[in-house]
C-alpha cells in the first residue's frame, strides 16, 4: 500500500480535514495538523457545507492553537506520541471518512476540470511535464483543491512533486515556463513583511530568505507554491526505529556539510558544530518543520539555530518547530 506522505489531506467522520504532517505515523493513528472544520459560514464551501481555515498561518505556534482546540472539544484526536516525545495531532484510521491523495486528485482534474482554476493546474502541470518529461503519477494536487473546498476566485494552486531528483528537474526549469512568474514587487514585500512578523527575523534575513525561495511564485497571475515530497523509496524510517529525547533549548552555530534532504519537509541539513552558545551538546543535523527554511541553505554556509536539543541513539540533533522553545530561529551568518 501507498505510505502516507506530507501534505496528504484526512476527511474524519464528523467531517473536518486534517493536513497530513511528515512520514512519521504510529501504526494505528497518522500524524496530521487540523486545517478545516465545519462551520455555518465561511469563505470555503463543498456542496451545502461551509467551513472555516483553522490554521491561518503555517507556524508552529498556529498548529500548537489548534491542538489547544481540539483537546477542549475533541480530545480524541491529541495524543502523546511516546517515540518523538511531543503531543500531537493525530487521526486514528477508524475515523477517517475519506483519505485524499494528491497524485489521484491531479489526475483525476487533468481529465475533467470543473472550473477555471482547475483549467489552470491542468496547464501548469502540462507545461511541467512538457519541459522535464515527469511522468504525472509524480506530480499532485493539495490544500483545497485536492480536498475540493477551493474557489476560483481567490484560492491559491498548491503542487505536489514527488521525489528529489523530480523535484530538482522541476525546480531547474521553473523559471523558463511560459505563464510563470516570480514572486516580485508588492507580493514579494508582503511576504517579507509577513515571515518577518510571525517568525521574528529581522528584514535583512528575510530578504535573504525571499531570495531563495524558488517554490513560490505566479502561474497565469495565480498564486502557487510547490512542494518536493518524498516517494515510497525514499521514506527510510519506521516508527519506532528511533526514539527522540528532547533536552531542552539550545543555540548552536555550525556549518551545512550536506543539504541533499532539506527540500523536503522536514528540512535535514547535516552540520559541524563550531560553536555551542546555549546547551551541553554539539549537534550533528539540524531538522526544520518550519516550511520558511526548506533548501535556504548549502554546504558551506555558516549558521546560528536555537530550537529544542534531541538525543537519539548517540547524537544529537537540533529541531526547530518545537511546541516548547521560544524564541526559535535558523540564520546564515
Amino acid at each position: 500500500m501507498r505510505k502516507p506522505k506530507d501534505r496528504d489531506f484526512i476527511e474524519t467522520r464528523d467531517g473536518m480535514f486534517f493536513c497530513v504532517a511528515g512520514y512519521l505515523h504510529p501504526p494505528d493513528k497518522i500524524t496530521a495538523y487540523l486545517k478545516y472544520s465545519p462551520t455555518t459560514q465561511g469563505k470555503w464551501k463543498k456542496g451545502a457545507c461551509y467551513f472555516r481555515r483553522e490554521l491561518p498561518f503555517y507556524h508552529v505556534f498556529s498548529v500548537s492553537q489548534t491542538i489547544d482546540n481540539l483537546k477542549k472539544d475533541f480530545p480524541h484526536y491529541v495524543y502523546y506520541c511516546p517515540v518523538r516525545n511531543i503531543e500531537m495531532s493525530m487521526v486514528p484510521k477508524d475515523r477517517i471518512g475519506q483519505y485524499y491523495a494528491p497524485e489521484e486528485r491531479i489526475s483525476q482534474l487533468l481529465d475533467f476540470p470543473q472550473d477555471r482554476l482547475e483549467e489552470k493546474v491542468a496547464a501548469f502541470v502540462a507545461e511541467i511535464m512538457s519541459e522535464t518529461s515527469i511522468p504525472l503519477n509524480y506530480l499532485g494536487i493539495t490544500g483545497s483543491i485536492l480536498i475540493g473546498l477551493h474557489s476560483p476566485v481567490f484560492s491559491d494552486i498548491d503542487l505536489i512533486v514527488y521525489g528529489r531528483r523530480n523535484a530538482l528537474l522541476v525546480k531547474e526549469v521553473l523559471p523558463r515556463l511560459p505563464h510563470v512568474t516570480s514572486l516580485g514587487g508588492e507580493k514579494r514585500d508582503e511576504w517579507i513583511q509577513h515571515k518577518m512578523d510571525i517568525f521574528g527575523i529581522d528584514r535583512k534575513q528575510a530578504e535573504r530568505l525571499a531570495a531563495k525561495k524558488w517554490n513560490y511564485g505566479f502561474f497565469d497571475g495565480t498564486y502557487f507554491s510547490l512542494h518536493p515530497t518524498r516517494t515510497d523509496e525514499e521514506i527510510t524510517e519506521t516508527y519506532g526505529d528511533t526514539r527522540y529525547t528532547g533536552l531542552g533549548p539550545a543555540t548552536i552555530r555550525a556549518v551545512i556539510t550536506d543539504s541533499s534532504e532539506s527540500m523536503f519537509l522536514p528540512a535535514r541539513y547535516l552540520v559541524e558544530t563550531l560553536e555551542v552558545r546555549e546547551g551541553e551538546h554539539p549537534v550533528e543535523e539540524i531538522i526544520s518543520y518550519e516550511g520558511l527554511y526548506c533548501d535556504v541553505f548549502v554546504e558551506g554556509d555558516i549558521v546560528e539555530a536555537r530550537g529544542r536539543l534531541e538525543r537519539t541513539d548517540n547524537r544529537c540533533r537540533l529541531v526547530l518547530g518545537s511546541q516548547q522553545i521560544d524564541p526559535q530561529y535558523f540564520r546564515s551568518i
